[in-house]
């Protein structure tokens, strides 16, 4: 069966394995989730599990959402997230996911926001490099060319100065290197997209 779980990034710190070596891990807060909503083959054409995570009161929730919600009988998630499975049977709309749904040693793909950095140029965007810096140089930390003269016009993709971060990210093939059950955290190999305390999506590893 297929695990997914949405957590809150807490940030990183560091432990020592069996070994005596130091491990950099980033702490998330994964759970508990609700199963809020399960779709199937036969009504939507797809099986997935929606989950809902982090108790808000109710006047903070639409009408549609308020709905949505007592339908399934469970109270109101400030987040929900649908995770695209491919079985569902082992889920029942109104059950909990906890961080120990994952184990020591499983891989598994993080998916968050990155930070945004605001507008940045197109050498700490795109890790473009930069001209001669004396001998007359004019060309100092400019985009460089745009493409040959004969289309007449810029190409779509062509590497600019932009607004940078804040986009959808995945980290694949992260190792868990602890589970606190007490505390509903889970300890993960290495740095993860996001900000402390920003949301996100842990499912198993693809390439696993």
């Amino acid at each position: 069966m297929q695990k997914a779980i949405l957590g809150k990034k807490l940030g990183m710190t560091q432990i020592f394995n069996e070994e005596g070596k130091v491990v950099p891990v980033t702490v998330i807060e994964a759970g508990p989730c609700i199963v809020v909503q399960k779709k199937s083959q036969e009504t939507e054409g797809y099986e997935a599990i929606q989950l809902g995570f982090y108790d808000i009161a109710e006047r903070k929730v639409n009408k549609p959402l308020q709905g949505h919600f007592k339908k399934a009988n469970v109270a109101p998630k400030k987040y929900l997230a649908e995770f695209k499975l491919e079985n569902v049977q082992g889920y029942e709309v109104g059950q909990e996911i906890k961080a120990d749904v994952f184990s020591v040693g499983e891989a598994v793909d993080v998916t968050g926001t990155s930070k945004g950095k605001g507008f940045a140029g197109s050498i700490k965007r795109h890790n473009q490099s930069r001209g001669p810096m004396s001998h007359g140089s004019r060309y100092h930390r400019g985009p460089g060319s745009l493409g040959a003269v004969d289309p007449a016009r810029v190409f779509k993709g062509q590497t600019l100065p932009g607004r940078m971060g804040g986009e959808k990210v995945t980290v694949q093939n992260l190792e868990v290197v602890k589970v606190d059950i007490e505390r509903n955290l889970l300890l993960i190999k290495g740095a993860i997209p996001g900000a402390k305390g920003s949301l996100v999506t842990i499912k198993d590893s693809v390439k696993a």
